[in-house]
């Protein structure tokens, strides 16, 4: 059942005020990542290499492709047939769309903080469809202990709190199911060379791989798979709109490098499957 229209957002839509401390581990050992343009002001935390935007700026990010979410699906095939699949973040469903080719027998719901997921309802893309966040009041009580598998694909980056929603994410899924989590790779070399002109560098927060090992772990889940992969937008998110033609040679230059750079420190991306303690 969808909420209510005022259910909350993601949080790099809106503008929040300065904090002084981690928002992963809580440490006041704060320091600078970059300053830059389009309003990128990124702490990392001492800590813990934990990194977010400070203060909170108004804005978005876009999407990861259609092409993404297909390879992301076929690197997944291996999970052994769910019957129920919850995406969190699922916008318009088109992560569950593509994953159908192969998963026909899986129920795909999908959860997202704006009306895009009813939308996503409306053209068959998702089964149910439940508006908000996981740490929404009343959504993990609604479906609790309810999926054999949740995705969190890009997602993490640009929630209020992310650890807050892992483990609301562990909530909903069943004994014995699988967490897949997609995020940005903060130690991806395309980071430093394109400073605040990377795109993730304007989400609200960028996760290090061993911080969501760490957590998992001390959860009793059991991380299966942690592999590096890459989604071709560096170079072509370097450029505004109005610039066609360095933006077409932008982009066919990301897709030329993907094939070399998925293995290396390149790749902009990090793909977790972990396992949550029980049996099914």
């Amino acid at each position: 059942m969808p909420s209510s229209p005022s259910a909350p957002q993601v949080s790099d839509r809106f503008p929040g005020p300065r904090r002084e401390d981690c928002p992963w581990c809580g440490s006041a050992r704060l320091r600078t990542r970059l300053r830059g343009p389009r309003a990128v002001a990124l702490d990392e935390c001492g800590a813990c290499a934990h990194a977010f935007q400070n203060p909170r700026p108004a804005g978005d990010a876009p999407a990861p492709s259609g092409r993404s979410h297909r390879a992301t699906a076929r690197a997944l095939a291996g999970l052994a047939d769910p019957e129920s699949w919850l995406d969190v973040g699922t916008g318009h469903g088109h992560f569950p769309q593509a994953a159908r080719e192969f998963f026909p027998y899986t129920s795909f719901d999908g959860l997202d903080p704006t009306a895009r997921v009813e939308r996503a309802l409306a053209e068959g893309r998702v089964e149910e469809a439940h508006r908000g966040l996981l740490t929404t009041p009343g959504v993990t009580d609604r479906l609790r202990a309810r999926y054999d598998v949740v995705s969190l694909l890009h997602h993490l980056a640009h929630v209020p709190d992310p650890r807050a929603e892992l483990r609301a994410a562990l909530t909903v899924l069943r004994p014995g199911g699988h967490l897949v989590v997609e995020s940005p790779a903060p130690d991806s070399a395309y980071a430093a060379l394109l400073g605040p002109h990377w795109l993730p560098h304007r989400h609200a927060h960028l996760l290090p791989l061993p911080n969501l090992e760490a957590e998992l772990s001390a959860l009793g889940c059991t991380v299966t798979t942690t592999a590096r992969v890459h989604q071709p937008q560096d170079l072509t998110e370097t450029f505004p709109r109005p610039f066609h033609a360095p933006l077409r040679a932008a982009t066919a230059l990301d897709r030329l490098l993907t094939p070399l750079t998925r293995r290396t420190r390149f790749a902009n991306t990090y793909r977790l499957v972990a396992r949550k303690p029980g049996r099914f």
